[in-house]
C-alpha cells in the first residue's frame, strides 16, 4: 500500500510540474506575441508585460490544470491528449474568466479573433505538458 501511495503522489507531482511548465511556455509564447506586435496586428488587444505577478499565477494556475492528465484517456497518444485537455482551460477562460472581466463571451471585446489565440495558446500548454509527462516518465 505504502509503495502505491507513493506512486501515485510522484504521477501527481509530475503532471503538477508539467503543468507549470506547460503554462511558463504558454505564457512567453502570448508574451512574445504581445511583445512582437502580433496580437495588435491581428487587432487583439492582449499584450501582457512579462512581470512575475502576472506570470506567477499563471504558472500556478497552470500546474493545477496540469492534474487533469490523470485522466487515463489516450495515455499511448501525448499529442492528442494535450489537445484534448488544453479545451478545459480553454472553455474556463472563454465562457468564465473573460465574461466576469467584462471582456464579453470569448473575449470579444478584447477582438475578434482572441477565442482563436486563447485555443492557440492553451493547445501550447497541452502540448508542451503532455511531452514533458511522456519524457519525465
Amino acid at each position: 500500500m505504502r509503495f502505491s501511495i507513493g506512486t501515485q503522489m510522484r504521477k501527481l507531482l509530475i503532471f503538477f510540474a508539467a503543468g507549470c511548465l506547460g503554462a511558463l511556455i504558454n505564457s512567453l509564447a502570448i508574451w512574445l506575441l504581445g511583445d512582437q506586435g502580433i496580437t495588435a496586428r491581428l487587432g487583439i488587444a492582449i499584450a501582457p508585460n512579462l512581470t512575475p505577478s502576472w506570470l506567477y499565477p499563471r504558472i500556478v494556475w497552470g500546474g493545477i490544470w496540469g492534474l487533469l492528465f490523470i485522466l487515463p484517456m489516450l495515455a499511448s497518444r501525448p499529442f492528442s491528449k494535450g489537445l484534448v485537455l488544453s479545451l478545459f482551460p480553454t472553455a474556463v477562460q472563454l465562457l468564465l474568466i473573460f465574461p466576469q472581466a467584462y471582456k464579453g463571451l470569448g473575449g470579444i471585446e478584447l477582438g475578434l479573433y482572441t477565442p482563436i489565440l486563447v485555443l492557440v495558446i492553451n493547445a501550447v500548454w497541452g502540448v508542451a505538458t503532455a511531452l514533458t509527462i511522456r519524457y519525465a516518465r
